[in-house]
């Protein structure tokens, strides 16, 4: 039986809609499968980055240092270990011991005799603490009393090779200069340090690391007054080099 014209291109007209709905449907499937597709390599792709950058995110701690005499500012890199310290560390940390620890000032004082400290091994302490307690007499406690201050000047450093037991060994030529109470030049003494030393790679507790990061540890100190065509006095030694 065959249907009518009008039925006819109504069926056909269902049919052709109908098909053209089911197009549209997969057109989108297929649409909706790209975006979903395309945001999922987006976020791949961002979680790729930020894997990238996070070592950029840790926070690393830094010293300050300020100077107890001066006020001078800077900023000490931290120690990673893994490496020797060549003669420029070692020359830094040489002066600055016995620029802190040869020198008096009442006002410093109590700073220097904290930072001395820090660089001293365990033995070379307890001679300081014998020297700077109140019963001993030739304590800078007791002869500074009058407001007289002592000043250091570093002329040179040297390099004298490795120390009996370990550890370097090293001369430090400086200049004691004692000032009157009023601030005048008392007198001028030519003095060499001979300093035995070394890197332990353990940093100074934390109470001391301000001073001394990088672990530089004083084994040995002999201090001599430079002859300058007179007689030299003895030797003063706080500890074998």
């Amino acid at each position: 039986m065959s249907a009518e014209p009008s039925l006819r291109g109504y069926l056909e007209d269902a049919v052709s809609w109908d098909s053209e709905r089911a197009l549209q449907a997969q057109r989108s499937a297929r649409r909706a499968w790209r975006v979903a597709a395309g945001a999922c390599l987006c976020v791949f792709t961002l979680a790729l980055a930020m894997a990238a950058l996070l070592p950029l995110k840790r926070v690393e701690p830094y010293l300050i240092r300020v100077d107890a005499r001066t006020g001078a500012v800077d900023v000490v890199p931290p120690y990673r270990g893994g490496s020797t310290f060549g003669p420029t560390i070692a020359r830094y940390f040489l002066m600055r011991y016995i620029s802190v620890c040869e020198r008096f000032d009442y006002a410093m004082a109590a700073a220097d005799y904290q930072q001395c400290g820090a660089f001293n091994s365990s033995r070379l302490n307890e001679a300081l603490y014998a020297h700077w307690a109140r019963g001993n007499p030739h304590s800078p406690l007791n002869t500074h009393r009058d407001g007289s201050t002592v000043g250091v000047r570093i002329q040179a450093v040297s390099f004298l090779g490795r120390a009996r037991g370990g550890g370097r060994l090293a001369q430090v030529r400086f200049e004691r200069i004692a000032h009157q109470p009023g601030g005048t030049v008392r007198t001028r003494r030519q003095w060499i340090a001979t300093v035995g030393y070394r890197f332990t790679g353990v940093p100074a507790p934390a109470a001391a690391r301000r001073w001394n990061p990088l672990g530089f540890e004083v084994t040995a100190l002999e201090l001599e007054r430079e002859a300058l065509g007179s007689t030299p006095r003895a030797p003063h030694r706080r500890g074998p080099p």
